[in-house]
């Protein structure tokens, strides 16, 4: 990954493939492998709340709360992007979506390669998400240049998604966890 590798990992969800995400040319292909459009940003995995200053160029209060409430764990948080972010990581959106997993293997993942990593599901645009490796291998082939076996994820529902940049927070893709009204409002 630290050369430009795509690396398939288990999640506490999915399988997701990971990039390394301060890598122009590895976020690229991390879209040509999915046939993701660009104009869907990437969300990216941290092993630690300071490695999320990489990505983000603030974490709200109401992140923190969320952070310290959630992680590790299935939530991903949109917070507002880092200038100098590759471009398509963001999908020129200036926000970026971060999440600690709870998955010890992807944690190690990213603290192997010691940088923010690409998480987006193991599977082209719009096919299900993988649960094992060879759902992984059979779907996306040779465009991954590793496969971590783990066995089966757990499946289900994929991380929930929280919108931080505005005034207001807005739950974008309910999932995994679920929150109350309060947990999100607010500063």
């Amino acid at each position: 990954m630290r050369s430009g590798g795509l690396v398939a990992f288990p999640t506490e969800t999915f399988y997701g493939l990971g990039a390394h995400a301060l890598d122009a040319a590895a976020v690229a292909r991390v879209f040509q492998a999915k046939g993701r459009p660009a104009e869907k940003p990437l969300l990216v995995l941290v092993d630690s709340i300071p490695m999320v200053y990489l990505v983000a160029a603030a974490i709200p209060e109401r992140a923190s709360r969320l952070m310290g409430r959630y992680w590790p764990g299935p939530l991903t948080l949109v917070l507002p992007a880092r200038s100098g972010l590759p471009s398509a990581l963001t999908a020129g959106t200036d926000t970026i979506g971060v999440r600690l997993p709870g998955h010890a293997i992807a944690r190690a993942l990213v603290r192997a390669v010691a940088s923010p990593v690409t998480a987006p599901s193991a599977n082209p645009h719009g096919a299900p998400s993988p649960r094992t490796a060879e759902e992984v291998a059979a779907s996306l082939g040779d465009a991954v240049d590793l496969i971590l076996d783990a066995g089966p994820t757990a499946g289900g529902s994929p991380s929930t998604l929280v919108d931080l940049t505005g005034a207001r927070a807005r739950v974008l893709r309910a999932g995994a966890v679920t929150l109350e009204p309060d947990e999100i409002g607010g500063p």
